[in-house]
């Protein structure tokens, strides 16, 4: 592991970018303590304590703890993620959108700036709503409103800050992904969720101290947690592999191909996007029904909160639509189908053209719908196991879903890196002879 280190390090490249990565990740990290104009930090911080469990707290987890101190990136990555889901939605719904996408770079460039003002939009419209919600919030008469300021004044002020730190932060994710390493949006919630986990951790080892969970309890969620990083890892890295013969061509006077080779079908093809997305999705819903002081929905309210049956529900179920979506995105088996008829490549036992992309339908449709059970059962039994059995296993699956996939794919973008350069990686394959 230290030899693979000073191998990143060598490479110059590799080197500025995991610099210039952790220099914006430093600024997110700034940002997120700079609270707003008008906020009581004293009152606001009682009523996050009082209300940590429900959708405030999971909400904060993807604002890296800024929701919960209302500062400048309270609203964090949401709003790009809610802008990203439409724009695609639309983009299979619209066929000149769908041309669009397929121009090429101007194309995906001209799509990311329809992105981008969505993001400005959703990020005024949530900051707006923040703000109505932050007058009716407090505890014991106690207002997290600094007194003297009116609410005209501090809607305009925090709906400004909030949009304008909105795209602060979706411009470091951008730079990140173009000139960094690795995902920018998915680096900041990642991010966020690791400099949450020494508090945690320290906050576990109190409850421990003072008898409130015991050894038992603790020494489960251990195995627990290794047990879904284990899992997470196995499944993000596994693949079906389908094989595949070429057949022999006359080149010349040589006689070229009967060569065999496999095509690699990821199962979760998706990776972590589905629980970021129907987290997101399911944020809206919830965060209306708090403000709207009627029991049934406030009834209603209650049950989209993490943990709940309703929430549950919808949450697998958007994590299968999202899964089946970006597979559908990702694999197109009738393309494949025909690329593979081109250059004379067929699926053993399988007739070319139709039949091979029926059957390629078929395969992707079996591990898309396995995938789909798997990120369903790491986000969800977790939650379950810390609402009602108040089992201390504070982040749950989604957020070690995204922690270690996030990671993974972090990793594995510094391999090709490595790679590429002839020098030993995390993952190494023989001896190689180093570049010069």
């Amino acid at each position: 592991m230290i030899q693979v280190i000073k191998n990143i390090f060598k490479v110059e490249d590799l080197r500025k970018r995991i610099i210039y990565t952790l220099a914006l990740l430093i600024v997110f990290r700034i940002g997120a303590h700079i609270t707003i104009p008008g906020i009581n930090s004293k009152s606001l911080a009682a009523f996050f304590a009082a209300n940590s469990k429900g959708l405030l707290g999971h909400l904060d987890m993807f604002s890296g703890g800024a929701l919960r101190q209302m500062t400048i990136f309270a609203l964090g990555v949401m709003p790009y993620i809610s802008a990203s889901i439409i724009i695609q939605l639309l983009t299979a719904v619209f066929p000149s959108l769908e041309r669009l996408s397929q121009e090429g770079e101007a194309g995906r460039h001209k799509i990311t700036q329809y992105t981008r003002y969505g993001t400005i939009v959703l990020g005024f419209i949530q900051g707006l709503g923040i703000a109505i919600g932050l007058e009716s919030m407090g505890l014991n008469g106690n207002s997290v409103i600094l007194s003297g300021m009116s609410v005209w004044t501090f809607r305009f002020v925090t709906v400004i800050t909030l949009t304008a730190g909105t795209a602060f932060v979706m411009w470091l994710g951008e730079q990140i992904s173009e000139r960094g390493i690795g995902n920018g949006i998915s680096l900041i919630i990642f991010v966020g969720i690791v400099v949450r986990i020494p508090i945690a951790f320290l906050q576990t080892i109190a409850l421990v101290q003072t008898s409130a969970i015991s050894i038992l309890s603790i020494l489960f969620v251990a195995v627990l947690i290794v047990v879904v990083v284990g899992s997470v890892i196995f499944m993000e890295i596994a693949v079906r592999k389908i094989p595949v013969q070429y057949a022999k061509r006359q080149v010349g006077t040589k006689l070229m191909g009967g060569q065999f080779s496999n095509l690699p079908l990821k199962i979760n093809a998706a990776g972590v996007i589905p629980p970021i997305f129907a987290s997101s999705i399911l944020a809206f819903p919830a965060t209306l029904t708090g403000f709207v002081q009627i029991d049934w929905v406030q009834d209603i309210g209650n049950q989209l909160t993490p943990g709940r049956l309703l929430y549950n529900i919808l949450f697998v179920l958007l994590i299968f639509f999202f899964c089946f979506f970006y597979t559908a995105i990702q694999y197109n088996p009738v393309k494949i189908a025909e690329e593979l008829k081109r250059y004379g490549g067929f699926v053993p036992g399988i007739r070319p053209g139709k039949k091979t992309a029926e059957y390629l339908n078929a395969v992707l449709t079996r591990l898309t719908f396995g995938g789909a059970v798997y990120l369903s059962l790491i986000c969800v039994l977790p939650s379950i196991l810390y609402v009602y059995l108040q089992m201390p296993f504070a982040f749950g699956g989604t957020a070690l879903l995204i922690v270690v996939g996030v990671a993974l794919e972090t990793v594995q973008q510094i391999e090709t890196f490595l790679l590429n350069q002839s020098y030993d990686g995390f993952l190494k394959k023989g001896p190689r002879r180093k570049r010069y």
